[in-house]
């Protein structure tokens, strides 16, 4: 009987997962950070584009490509 070596399966943050989209070139999308709340002295063109989502780019790219191996797109 032969040991096989156990390898532990690579898990998927779910949390993660809820929060990126992958698109159809494989690049990982999110939207942009500091639109919940306090947005009064913002003005109108800067809190449109915080509502937008943003292409993900190098080390941020590939840290969340690590939480999510398992997405498509």
């Amino acid at each position: 009987m032969a040991i096989r070596n156990k390898v532990t399966k690579i898990r998927t943050c779910r949390g993660a997962a809820k929060r990126f989209k992958v698109t159809g070139t494989g690049k990982l999308v999110a939207y942009g950070a500091n639109h919940s709340h306090k947005l009064s002295k913002s003005n109108m063109s800067k809190k449109k584009l915080m509502l937008k989502k943003h292409v993900l780019t190098g080390a941020d790219a590939r840290n969340m490509k690590r939480l999510v191996p398992y997405l498509k797109g």
